[in-house]
């Protein structure tokens, strides 16, 4: 497995590289080929340019030389001699032809072969027509490629004849093959170059990721201690920010876990244990007879318990995995709040405890009636079994910001400073509500703050030790146009049954 991992990286470093390496080498090689080209034709333009300007001086020659016999005839070995003069100082060859192209002149005098030619007929077209140039071989009179330009020799509107000059394009050649070796050269050490920077770029850009793949490795093995180093604010800083919160969430889930199965464990082994040994020490005779009764009563006691516990965590299952779904409705939390209190007469009675608060006005809000009540049930259960004897519990009410504020007081010992963090973890119960309360699994303000939760409320703990302790959640406000509505039905049904009755 950790070799296929391996060869995982490297087949990803290895792609990256070569495919920025191709892209690279693409285009330095597009560009060599457009370099190569337009220095090719700049070259065979520039030296057009030159034989133009070439043909116009021998143009202005044999216009004079035509003016001195009335533009009948030409001297040819004038015209010759200054057709050598101009040829020689450009390294060209000037050649002149009747219109229908066979040659009169030449600067190649005894060694020319233009005269056992004659220009074609297209090119002798375009030359009259107004200009002629080519790189080529000029109809066969050339066995090498040439650059040739042709203009013609006018007398008013009348073509009299052509004068054209050529040269040797082999130059040409040369030319591209010293620019192919500069592109070559230039290419090579572009590539050297962006090779080495790109395998550093690349090993940079992939260090994160094989540390990814590494860490990944460690978490399958539980360990979920390695994080992602993040420089930068790039994508990949990005991605190693939310891999380490990912890791923070998994070593936080796996802590919860861990103590998840602990506390259950240890929720779970003491009723077993207790009702074990009462059971075996019933069925064994260790236990006399009149004390079985009270022993049943105990091992009864821790059977609640446990159904109490099972049945909390049931709760909390289903509402995080979201199978419990609000239904909210528009209710009066103080009337739910009076009613819950009734539930708790006997307790409240049997530990002389004073309620205050429960007189006040209406408090609509919009949530699950059902949910909201067994919030309420366990925080008004937590006051009971927490007041002190002849203490005082008191409930309170405000509206603020579109959200009904609860708040469930009361006196006693209180809650340290310390604990106030955990308090809400699952199955955590202080040190003094474990010598108050025998019956409890440290599950009820777990789900307390799970429902509130999910009314996007929240749940603040307040507390002094030796003086009291204040629990207070929210919920939506309900919407008064809705609240005037549900008022209106409710009189309009009672009046209605104080009708038929």
């Amino acid at each position: 497995m950790a070799k296929k991992k391996s060869s995982l990286r490297k087949s990803l470093f290895n792609r990256y590289f070569a495919t920025c390496s191709a892209v690279i080498f693409a285009i330095i090689a597009l560009m060599g080929v457009l370099i190569l080209a337009f220095s090719a034709s700049y070259f065979e333009n520039m030296n057009k340019d030159s034989l133009r300007k070439t043909a116009h001086q021998a143009e202005a020659l044999t216009i004079a030389n035509m003016a001195k016999y009335d533009y009948r005839k030409v001297s040819v070995t004038t015209l010759q001699a200054s057709y050598n003069i101009i040829a020689s100082t450009t390294d060209s060859i000037v050649f002149l032809t009747n219109t229908e192209g066979k040659t009169l002149v030449c600067s190649e005098e005894s060694n020319c072969n233009h005269k056992t030619y004659t220009v074609d007929e297209k090119a002798m077209e375009k030359a009259l027509a107004g200009e002629y140039s080519e790189s080529g071989n000029l109809g066969g009179i050339y066995n090498s490629p040439y650059y040739t330009v042709g203009i013609p020799i006018k007398y008013g509107d009348t073509v009299m004849a052509v004068v054209f000059v050529s040269a040797d394009a082999s130059d040409r050649l040369f030319y591209v093959m010293d620019i192919m070796d500069i592109i070559f050269f230039c290419a090579l050490i572009a590539t050297v170059l962006s090779s080495v920077a790109i395998y550093f770029v690349t090993n940079k850009l992939t260090k994160p990721l094989r540390i990814m793949a590494a860490a990944t490795k460690s978490f399958s093995e539980g360990d979920f201690t390695v994080r992602v180093p993040v420089e930068g604010e790039d994508e990949i800083a990005q991605l190693a920010v939310s891999f380490n919160h990912m890791a923070d969430s998994l070593a936080d889930l796996e802590s919860v876990r861990r103590s998840f199965v602990a506390n259950v464990s240890h929720e779970l082994k003491t009723p077993m244990m207790t009702i074990g040994g009462f059971i075996d020490g019933i069925l064994d005779g260790t236990v006399p007879p009149e004390k079985q009764h009270q022993y049943l009563e105990t091992v009864s006691e821790e059977v609640k318990r446990l159904s109490r516990m099972v049945k909390s965590m049931l709760s909390i299952a289903r509402i995080e995995a979201g199978d419990t779904k609000i239904s909210p409705t528009n209710f009066d939390i103080n009337e739910l709040v009076c009613r819950t209190v009734f539930a708790f007469e006997q307790k409240i009675e049997g530990k002389n405890l004073q309620i205050m608060g429960l007189g006040s006005d209406e408090a609509y809000v919009f949530a699950d009636n059902d949910l909201i009540h067994q919030v309420i049930y366990n925080l008004i259960d937590n006051a009971v079994k927490f007041c002190n004897e002849g203490g005082c519990i008191s409930f309170s009410y405000k509206t603020e910001d579109g959200k009904v504020f609860v708040s469930i007081r009361n006196t006693g010992e209180g809650i340290a400073q310390s604990e106030l963090p955990r308090l809400f973890d699952r199955f955590y119960k202080t040190d003094k509500s474990r010598s108050l309360d025998k019956t409890g699994v440290g599950l009820g303000l777990y789900i307390v703050q799970t429902i509130v939760n999910q009314h996007k409320g929240d749940l603040i703990v307040q507390s002094v030790e030796g003086q009291y302790t204040e629990f207070t959640f929210s919920v939506p406000a309900s919407d008064p146009k809705a609240v005037k509505e549900q008022r209106s039905k409710r009189r309009g049904a009672e009046e209605t049954e104080t009708g038929n009755t």
